[in-house]
């Protein structure tokens, strides 16, 4: 029952299998301890009986007492745990599952973003795994523990009487072979309720992205008709889907409570036929009040099992994902980064076709041309951010694609024309280029990006919080701060994806692509830098205006 299937079906971790265990073993003994209790009351009403009728007690009152205080002291303890294996340790399953899915996450490439968007993702971090936790804490542990409790009770329930047992039962495995017969609809309802979900969650998260340029180009209205219309049809999705699976769950509790009238017919006619007597019919009656309330709670949230299959199998997706994964040494001879005639492409769609060059160790390589012409897609490569589809790329000999991401990254800064920033203050931004910076180390890199001259104006300095993205500050300065994070690294390998695509006139007249070149050269022990350039130093107006991504590979060399 627990197998690796069981794990695949439910997304659960090796920890998870292990709740689901402890909640099926405690939800078994807590119905039998709920059993227990209707047994009590059958020798209760046997005592009243005999005092009525033979005027004898056949039980001690104190005996009844006692086993009483005894049901309600081994029923709080059973509850008590039950609670704890189904709800408290599920949590901490959540927090797993998140965990898990992050560091996944983190090994994959880019190649995999690249086919998803965000929307999608959060969909599945926060929304899919909300859904499972609620099955993996309300229903697994509950559902498995009544099938197994009720079958032990109905073993002594045949032993009493089969005849009854039947009518006592026999409804428990239509409705649950009816709700199982209609998983074909709740999981084709589901699929288009995630489907109408994610579209929402894109929406929003789309109009709160773009709210500037939706406000800018005044589009308010046609923005927001469009996403009341994904916001009506989630809303349609939704009700129909709940409709369908009420409908089902709902047919299936009516059909098992049938036997509640079943037992009754059938016991009254074997007392009429002298083949039972009343007290044998009395506790059935006693024990059919209990024996499906286990199942209350599980048919109620079956449907939301079925359901939450398409949760999981996203879940699942993502953990069989292969990442990018090699050699944990990197010792490269050198490091001449080389393409070897290198072909890739975007869903199909060409970008590089053999390409081949070399960027040598202790010079500047620009790759120029228009934009869409595969110069950012290189530095990436170079990376190893996404694996080449045909030809290699060698660092210093060594093909990257055999080496660990996280081991050949540790070897190279990046700056793209993208810049990410987090909500943090400007000094942690820079030192994400290297954990252990001091502070003076921090200073220097972004006086040398030319940080220091908009950071003195700010009120807190370098401590002042950029928001998310940055977006306190302009284009230029999130750029300037990503120059600095690069100059911090000292790393053997530098990419430079137009970096100075957004810095401001002021800083273009500095020659500021210039000064980050010559920076670069002269703090990784090169004396000398010579570009092919117009005369006044410009590499971007050399270039006719036109786009450039840099590749600088450090190196011990005089002259560049």
């Amino acid at each position: 029952m627990f197998g690796e299937n069981f794990k695949r079906k439910y997304a659960l971790t090796h920890q998870g299998v292990q709740n689901v265990k402890k909640g099926t073993f405690w939800t078994v003994i807590v119905n039998i301890v709920v059993m227990g209790g209707m047994g009590i009351l059958y020798l209760l009403m046997n005592h009243l009986i005999s005092l009525l009728i033979k005027n004898q007690a056949e039980m001690n009152v104190l005996v009844i007492i006692g086993l009483l205080i005894a049901f309600v002291c081994l029923s709080f303890i059973t509850h008590l745990q039950q609670y704890t294996s189904t709800y408290g340790l599920v949590y901490g399953e959540v927090k797993a599952t998140r965990i898990s899915l992050a560091e996944k996450l983190r090994q994959l490439p880019l190649g995999y973003f690249h086919k998803k968007d965000i929307a999608d993702l959060t969909e599945t971090l926060m929304g899919d795994v909300n859904r499972m936790e609620h099955v993996w804490s309300h229903v697994l542990g509950y559902l498995y523990g009544s099938y197994i409790s009720t079958g032990i009770i109905a073993v002594f329930l045949f032993i009493y009487d089969w005849r009854l047992a039947i009518s006592c039962l026999w409804g428990v495995p239509v409705a649950f072979g009816l709700l199982f017969g209609s998983r074909q609809w709740t999981s084709k309802a589901s699929q288009k309720l995630k489907q109408a979900a994610i579209q929402v969650s894109d929406g929003i998260q789309e109009s709160l992205e773009n709210v500037r340029e939706i406000r800018a180009t005044n589009q308010e209205e046609t923005y927001l008709q469009g996403l009341y219309q994904k916001i009506d049809t989630h809303e349609k999705v939704m009700i129909k889907g709940e409709l369908v699976a009420g409908l089902f769950v709902n047919g299936a509790s009516v059909i098992m409570r049938l036997g509640v009238a079943t037992t009754i017919l059938v016991g009254v006619h074997l007392i009429v036929q002298g083949q039972v007597d009343f007290m044998i019919l009395f506790m059935f009656l006693l024990v059919i009040t209990r024996i499906y309330a286990p199942f209350d709670q599980s048919l109620a949230l079956i449907a939301e099992m079925f359901i939450s299959q398409v949760s999981a199998n996203r879940i699942t997706e993502i953990y069989d994902t292969p990442v990018a994964s090699g050699e944990k040494t990197f010792k490269p001879k050198g490091h001449d980064i080389e393409f070897h005639h290198v072909s890739f492409a975007y869903d199909l769609q060409d970008v590089l076709k053999d390409v081949s060059f070399i960027a040598k160790e202790g010079e500047v390589t620009a790759l120029v041309g228009p934009s869409g012409s595969g110069k950012s897609t290189c530095a990436k490569l170079a990376a190893r951010l996404f694996d080449v589809q045909k030809g290699k790329i060698t660092v210093g000999g060594v093909d990257i694609n055999e080496v660990d991401p996280e081991v050949l990254l540790s070897d190279y800064s990046m700056v793209f024309q993208d810049v990410v920033l987090f909500d943090d203050s400007i000094k942690e931004n820079i030192r994400l280029g290297k954990r252990n910076a001091t502070d003076e180390e921090v200073y220097k890199a972004a006086k040398a990006a030319n940080c220091d001259e908009f950071v003195q104006k700010l009120p807190d300095g370098y401590d002042t919080l950029i928001g998310e993205n940055g977006t306190k500050l302009s284009g230029g300065e999130r750029q300037r701060i990503s120059l600095a994070r690069a100059f911090l690294s000292q790393a053997d390998c530098i990419l430079l994806d137009e970096p100075t695509s957004n810095l401001d006139v002021l800083n273009e007249d500095l020659h500021i692509m210039d000064q980050t070149a010559i920076t670069l050269c002269k703090d990784n022990g090169i004396d000398l830098c010579v570009f092919n350039m117009q005369e006044d130093g410009n590499i971007a107006r050399a270039c006719n205006g036109e786009s450039i991504g840099t590749i600088i590979s450090k190196g011990g060399n005089e002259t560049c």
